[in-house]
């Protein structure tokens, strides 16, 4: 074999600098919407990403977890162990995850900074009365109805970020601008 036939093709390369965004807020506050979009646009300039979708992570990781706070605690966690080995992989890991306690959060940031792996936490900050109305699970109308107990926010305590790294009104902006300040956040720390 020659030299040349090692070496990359032009079209399978990849931008691997690894980092996870940690996108925090209530239920219905955008997170995941923002997530899926800031991923299209990564994706299209070669970048390796994933998101890590809380739900998916109930079902597939943490089964049989429930809502206390040590179960939330250890479902946090452990998708704080997933994103900084990806992340340390290479991979932009984007975190839509409720997270309601600072100290969960803050412990998955210092995972990151042990390992040297880049983490950013960004609060979507979306009002309770406007995540109420998107409703997007139909979790808020349960819980009104009295079919549903401890929903973040409302009847279970959410520890807003004191200084996140990037806090966003997703109420005031369109999805598009939400991911493009997540995006220039990313540019800023030279991640992307």
């Amino acid at each position: 074999m020659t030299a040349s036939a090692f070496q990359a093709n032009p079209e399978e390369l990849h931008v691997t600098t690894g980092a996870t965004v940690w996108l925090t807020g209530l239920p219905s506050a955008g997170k995941t919407t923002i997530a899926y979009e800031l991923a299209g646009r990564l994706r299209e300039e070669g970048h390796l990403v994933e998101v890590l979708d809380g739900d998916e992570i109930r079902e597939f990781i943490s089964a049989g977890l429930g809502f206390s706070r040590e179960d939330r605690h250890t479902n946090v966690q452990r998708i704080g162990f997933v994103s900084e080995l990806l992340a340390r992989n290479g991979v932009k890991v984007l975190v839509p995850v409720i997270a309601p306690y600072a100290d969960s959060r803050e412990a998955v940031r210092k995972r990151h900074q042990e390992g040297g792996t880049a983490y950013l936490e960004v609060h979507v900050a979306t009002p309770v009365e406007v995540c109420s109305v998107r409703d997007v699970k139909g979790l808020y109308a349960k819980q009104a109805a009295g079919e549903l107990s401890g929903l973040t926010g409302v009847d279970d305590p959410y520890e807003e970020p004191e200084s996140p790294d990037l806090r966003i009104e997703s109420q005031d902006q369109t999805v598009q601008e939400s991911a493009a300040s997540v995006y220039a956040l990313l540019s800023e720390r030279g991640l992307a």
